[in-house]
């Protein structure tokens, strides 16, 4: 079964993942890795897909909930993100291609978590992320996965 056609072109390095992005503004989560990611961020520029906005908003605002993090760290993540080279990638001209729920119960992901990996599969390029889950499926998938 043929699951997607993956692009061999690409102008940005990778794609980068909620997983990845939360290290950068929750002082809990930091790590050499996710920094040394966000280096190649502002050097490379990244992608992800549009949901990214809405899913790294709703991670912070929980950190903030759980007291992680407090309403002006927030803010000033909100502010970074807006200008850190990263490219909302549009969900297309159909809204409902079916790419992403095919990968979703082929490698039993979320249908969010597919649109990570159908959008680096679909450019070809390498995908950050800590899910276990989604790296392994990258993986199957024959993309590069960061760290």
């Amino acid at each position: 079964m043929t699951l997607l056609t993956i692009n061999t072109a690409s102008n940005m390095t990778l794609v980068v993942d909620v997983s990845i992005a939360a290290k950068w503004f929750i002082p809990d989560e930091r790590s050499k890795a996710a920094n040394a990611l966000l280096d190649r961020v502002l050097e490379d520029g990244a992608y992800v897909p549009a949901l990214f906005r809405w899913e790294m908003q709703n991670v912070l605002l929980s950190a903030e909930r759980a007291d992680r993090i407090d309403a002006d760290d927030v803010d000033a993540a909100l502010d970074s993100l807006r200008d850190l080279p990263i490219a909302l990638e549009p969900a297309g001209e159909r809204v409902f291609s079916g790419n992403e729920v095919r990968l979703a119960r082929h490698y039993e992901l979320t249908a969010y978590d597919a649109a990570y990996l159908c959008l680096a599969a679909s450019r070809n390029i390498p995908l950050a992320t800590t899910d276990a889950a989604l790296a392994r499926a990258a993986r199957d998938l024959g993309l590069v996965v960061i760290p």
